[in-house]
């Protein structure tokens, strides 16, 4: 029996669309990449050849050979181009953030029931290395019982990028949306929904008309999670900071996925994600009675188990990784940082 093959197509090829996705579906037996919407350009084709550039959303939306679409475009087109994809009878992978607003998620969400189609968001950072590990860290207890988590995202990017669309003053724009949805949903993976939340939120940079800079404190029983980002971060310190009854754990340096695939590297690549053992991370402990300092090696990263869910998904009708609700309640989160921001005090009735 032959293997299926699902017929996709992507909407852009900015960063996401040449960075984070034509990479896995190239290198995925699974998928046939077979058109590219590019309005001005014709780059696909150069690493793609065999790929037909269209210049029209229509033309994808009205391809019956079209299985799936990866909407991979600026955040305020979200919404419209999820809903109507949906509509045309398309599965759809969308870009984090899933939509400026947790009411839009939930009429895309009840969309794609209606129409038995499914919606894949891209939280691809739940396949991080460093993630991986600390999630395999937490199951096993070797810090004991967590007393305080902190997560960064930090960049050094002091000026304004002219005409970029996260700078601008639109829904879904700022480095909360951005980053923020990263840290929050592996947040909601590992500990779930907060019993209350505060925000600081700000736009440091001269000029900058959205937030650049965020720091939300999630409160758990005997938990506080803190999630922070900022583009006025020149020499970072840890990426993860993690405190239990039995010990500590310091995460430094990011997952070297992105950069590779921003180098041009395949998913295939032989030890893709693999990270140098010198950036492990780094524990404190004690373990059955056995006080433990050293490294821990980082699981390698794995982007390209995102779009094996989506095969097995849609051809083998196997659970989703990445549940749409999952996405609509990171929405949420981020409504209710704004809200505690512009109140200046926390939020306990957490509507997620």
């Amino acid at each position: 029996m032959s293997e299926k093959i699902i017929n996709t197509a992507i909407i852009g090829f900015g960063l996401s669309g040449k960075v984070f996705h034509a990479p896995f579906l190239h290198t995925h037996s699974g998928f046939n990449l077979k058109k590219i919407v590019e309005r001005h350009n014709d780059e696909s084709v150069k690493i793609y050849p065999y790929v037909e550039i269209v210049r029209d959303f229509k033309d994808i939306l009205t391809d019956p050979d079209i299985d799936l679409i990866v909407v991979a475009t600026p955040n305020t087109l979200h919404f419209p181009m999820v809903k109507e994809s949906l509509l045309a009878g398309k599965h759809v992978v969308v870009e984090k953030p899933f939509t400026p607003t947790s009411k839009e998620a939930e009429e895309l969400i009840n969309i794609a029931q209606t129409v038995k189609r499914k919606i894949f968001v891209y939280h691809n950072r739940r396949w991080d290395g460093d993630f991986l590990t600390i999630k395999k860290m937490l199951k096993n207890k070797l810090l004991g019982n967590l007393t305080e988590y902190e997560a960064h995202f930090d960049r050094f990017s002091p000026e304004i990028t002219p005409g970029a669309w996260r700078d601008k003053d639109k829904p879904g724009g700022g480095i909360l949306f951005d980053l923020g949805s990263h840290l929050i949903d592996q947040a909601l993976q590992l500990f779930g929904k907060p019993e209350s939340i505060y925000a600081d939120i700000q736009a440091q940079r001269k000029g900058s008309k959205v937030d650049d800079y965020f720091k939300l404190n999630l409160f758990y029983p005997q938990l506080k999670v803190i999630l922070t980002a900022g583009m006025m971060v020149k020499d970072p310190g840890p990426r993860f900071i993690i405190h239990g009854s039995n010990g500590s754990f310091l995460k430094y340096g990011i997952d070297p996925q992105e950069e590779n695939l921003v180098k041009g590297l395949m998913p295939d690549t032989d030890d893709w994600g693999t990270e140098k053992p010198e950036n492990g991370g780094i524990i404190s402990t004690v373990i059955d009675g056995l006080h433990f300092d050293g490294r821990i090696e980082t699981e390698p990263g794995c982007y390209q188990e995102f779009y094996e869910n989506v095969y097995d998904v849609i051809v083998n009708n196997q659970e989703m990784a990445v549940k749409p609700e999952d996405a609509r309640d990171v929405i949420g989160i981020i409504e209710l940082a704004f809200e505690s921001n512009k109140r200046k005090m926390g939020i306990k009735e957490i509507r997620v």
